[in-house]
């Protein structure tokens, strides 16, 4: 491939110290930090990615983020989760957005699919926020897609981006029985137009060895309903670790027969650099 390719969705972090805890639990490594997670990207010949401050160690705290794409700023466009049951995100989104680096914001929105209604105020504005700033809202919405396509139909001028497929997806096997059974659903939200889908995670739902042929079908019912201009490539691959490598996560759709050389480009980082308005920058 000639140009840049583009990781969607890697977590970086520390191992777990006194200066900065954790406050929950990832699986991977004991540390993916920014000159371990720049080695495995060379080693599998990613070129950039963007660099999603993991909720689940540093919940809406993204100052690791912050450092990492301050060592290596020409390979990490930097997302972070928003609380939106703060009185002030509305701020804190507008002083994310002139971060160095920054690239887009996150909502956890299938962690509060339990939550009151009344929470829904708060989710407006971030995504107004958002608009209002030009950041892409990534979203996790595992089981909430009927809820996150009331929302990106509210806000048409916010850029969303449904993060892992919008299916879930497993830390350890086996993978679920019927990993695309919400298949139809996903693939509704392509009526939004200002929604695109990460193709992340996508070898973890697989029933096969690599290069886990039983994907394809699903994933070409998925490309077709949204286009492969609101469709990137990722692999989220700290995560997956118990049952995909990162070389399998990448050759996976590197190697692939599916796609011709121009999808490939388009969906292994050209997407990526319109949707964002980032590609790594030259050493």
């Amino acid at each position: 491939m000639s140009k840049p390719i583009i990781d969607c969705q890697v977590h970086a972090y520390e191992h777990n110290h006194p200066e900065r805890p954790w406050q929950g639990h990832l699986t991977g490594p004991d540390s993916a930090n920014g000159a371990e997670m720049c080695a495995a990207m060379d080693a599998v010949n990613v070129d950039g990615a963007i660099l999603v401050s993991p909720f689940s160690m540093y919940r809406f705290d993204p100052s690791y983020a912050l450092e990492v794409q301050a060592a290596f700023p020409h390979r990490f466009g930097l997302v972070r989760p928003f609380d939106p049951t703060s009185a002030s995100v509305e701020d804190e989104v507008a002083e994310w957005a002139q971060q160095p680096g920054v690239i887009g914001a996150r909502l956890m929105l299938s962690g509060i699919a339990d939550t009151p209604a009344s929470s829904e105020g708060g989710i407006d504005r971030l995504f107004a926020a958002c608009a209002h700033t030009g950041l892409p809202l990534n979203v996790l919405a595992w089981g909430s897609l009927t809820r996150l396509g009331d929302l990106a139909r509210r806000h048409p001028n916010t850029q969303v981006v449904l993060d892992h497929l919008g299916l879930p997806q497993p830390f350890s096997p086996p993978p679920p029985a019927e990993p695309f059974a919400a298949l139809a659903d996903v693939c509704a939200l392509a009526a939004c137009d200002n929604l695109a889908i990460k193709i992340s995670g996508a070898c973890t739902l697989s029933h096969e060895a690599f290069p886990f042929a039983d994907i394809w079908q699903p994933l070409t019912t998925i490309f077709d309903a949204f286009g492969l201009t609101r469709c990137l490539w990722g692999t989220d691959w700290t995560r997956a670790v118990k049952l995909v490598t990162y070389q399998e996560g990448v050759d996976a759709f590197r190697d692939t027969g599916h796609l011709s050389a121009s999808d490939k480009e388009q969906l292994m980082g050209g997407t990526l650099a319109s949707i964002y308005n980032w590609s790594p920058a030259p050493v």
